[in-house]
């Protein structure tokens, strides 16, 4: 009986359906940083929405990765973690990190996701 109960946990655990922004993107799991804020982004960064609960990417430098488990439309990427190898667009790669940081709601339309705050910052990433 007691194994029972424990499989009966693990089962119920496994059975939960993902509610992050994750099981909003249509299929489209890694997207391409488009804008911050309505101004270009001059450099190449990716958002990987592969694995519910989770984010990864790339940066202009460096890869990262950072726990996401609120549910959607919330977005709260945090804390994030990163490698820390230098490049010439570092200062880019701050901008970047510091936008993600701060975005608190997430859009999907098609393969396009936007990440945005409620004072009206926004982040726009495409899907190949």
């Amino acid at each position: 009986m007691k194994y029972l109960a424990i499989f009966a946990l693990f089962y119920v655990a496994a059975c939960q359906s993902d509610e992050t922004v994750t099981a909003y993107t249509q299929g489209a799991t890694v997207f391409r940083l488009v804008s911050i804020d309505d101004t270009a982004f001059p450099a190449s960064a990716t958002i990987d929405l592969t694995k519910a609960g989770k984010i990864s990417g790339r940066g202009p430098c460096n890869s990262y990765f950072a726990d996401q488990s609120v549910p959607y439309p919330w977005f709260d990427a945090g804390p994030i973690a990163s490698t820390r190898m230098a490049c010439p667009a570092l200062n880019l790669e701050t901008i970047f990190f510091e936008a993600l940081g701060a975005m608190t709601l997430a859009e999907t339309a098609g393969r396009t996701l936007i990440l945005s705050t409620d004072t009206g910052r926004k982040m726009v990433f495409q899907a190949p």
